[in-house]
């Protein structure tokens, strides 16, 4: 059996930049790997299992699709530790975890499985371009944020959809998809409100959401201290 981490991001910020013939959108982010991680382990089969529930579809799946990528086959056991749905490229971060167990580096293909994984394969803190797959490494800054994830997610292609019939507004706190996000899920209020009252700063949106953050470390009920890393896992 192999153990592989899979670190989630967080994107700290996200421009959109155009949309594209084919409707992805453009963009120009600053995204950072975080200590946060879930756990695959690699064995003999072909099935994912969510350590703790039954064995999923294997027919729309990132794992699996990571799989047929590189055409291997292969169980994975996934222990989870990222929230699902948060924003924080959980789905995304697994994939990755499997082309590196791989021996895959491409970003420019990884991006066929989403607009996350080109990152997620090559950690640390980068400037992310293009529709995912430009990623351009920066120096890493040592950072602490606190999370406020919702017991809810948000579904990205929705925010998105919800972006562009609203006539593609400029987010004014550093993400453009926040407008878009507080009309999809309006329960995203309450908790921005939640850390802004805990933390004396305005939190910012990661990703399409649900997840909000701030600078600094600001430990208390439902909140969680995370820490940047410098590089993603060599396995």
């Amino acid at each position: 059996m192999t153990i592989l981490t899979a670190p989630a991001k967080l994107t700290l910020s996200l421009s959109i930049t155009g949309v594209r013939q084919d409707g992805f959108h453009l963009l120009e982010a600053e995204m950072v790997t975080l200590d946060l991680a879930d756990q695959l382990e690699i064995s003999d089969g072909n099935s994912v299992v969510i350590a703790g529930a039954d064995e999923v579809d294997l027919s729309d799946n990132l794992i699996t699709r990571a799989l047929e990528l590189v055409g291997r086959k292969a169980k994975v056991t996934v222990i989870k530790n990222i929230p699902p749905g948060a924003g924080l490229g959980g789905g995304s971060a697994d994939a990755a975890a499997v082309l590196r167990w791989a021996g895959y580096s491409d970003v420019c293909g990884a991006v066929r499985l989403g607009a996350d994984v080109p990152f997620c394969l090559a950690g640390g803190r980068a400037r992310v371009q293009g529709i995912g797959e430009i990623v351009q490494p920066l120096q890493h800054i040592p950072r602490t944020f606190t999370l406020l994830i919702p017991p809810f997610g948000c579904s990205t292609p929705d925010v998105y959809r919800c972006w562009d019939e609203m006539g593609g507004p400029n987010g004014t706190n550093g993400n453009d998809l926040e407008p878009a996000a507080l009309q999809v899920e309006p329960r995203l209020e309450r908790y921005r409100r939640e850390l802004q009252q805990a933390t004396a700063q305005t939190p910012r949106l990661a990703g399409s959401g649900s997840s909000w953050f701030v600078e600094g470390a600001y430990p208390g009920d439902g909140r969680m201290v995370v820490q940047t890393v410098p590089t993603r896992p060599s396995s």
